[in-house]
């Protein structure tokens, strides 16, 4: 959403108030349309900051083997991976105020799901529980986003979970 995205939003509603003559009183306020857009904007600056630290990474690894790769997920708005060496770390939108960053590898020797992973990833070992960033409302509406009721970074969260994803795919 640009800066001003909310102008254009009072603009429509009061045309549509001035055409209908019915008066909205929750003009501006659409929370769950606004949470909506707030969480798949935040999927896309996650993945530009992800793009940007995997570009660096390969660029200055030296060898072509173990370079990251980063994959849009098809069928659905802003879901995105990591890939390299059979593991992928998978950032997904729940539901509008909440991001799952859940972290796989797909390898040999693997059979059975275990108990607590996500649907669909079968044959998957879960390496890490799944971390879930979610969206609080601030005092004037404004969501801030949060992972274990402590509010986050972007910087921080891609240093972290790059970090995470290096170390543990190297092995």
């Amino acid at each position: 959403m640009t800066k001003l995205e909310w102008v254009k939003d009072l603009v429509r509603a009061e045309e549509q108030m001035e055409e209908t003559g019915i008066v909205d009183l929750s003009i501006g306020f659409d929370n769950e349309r606004t949470l909506a857009k707030e969480s798949l904007e935040l999927l896309q600056v996650l993945k530009n900051e992800f793009i940007e630290a995997a570009t660096a990474f390969n660029e200055l690894k030296a060898s072509a083997l173990g370079r990251i790769k980063i994959y849009g997920i098809a069928k659905t708005q802003g879901d995105f991976m990591l890939f390299r060496n059979g593991f992928k770390m998978i950032f997904s939108l729940v539901e509008p105020g909440q991001i799952s960053i859940r972290f796989n590898f797909m390898g040999p020797g693997f059979s059975a799901p275990s108990p607590i992973q996500p649907p669909g990833a079968i044959g998957a070992t879960p390496l890490m529980d799944e971390h879930l960033l979610t969206a609080k409302k601030g005092p004037f509406g404004e969501s801030v986003w949060k992972f274990n009721d402590q509010d986050i970074r972007v910087d921080s969260v891609v240093r972290y979970h790059m970090t995470l994803f290096i170390r543990e795919s190297a092995k």
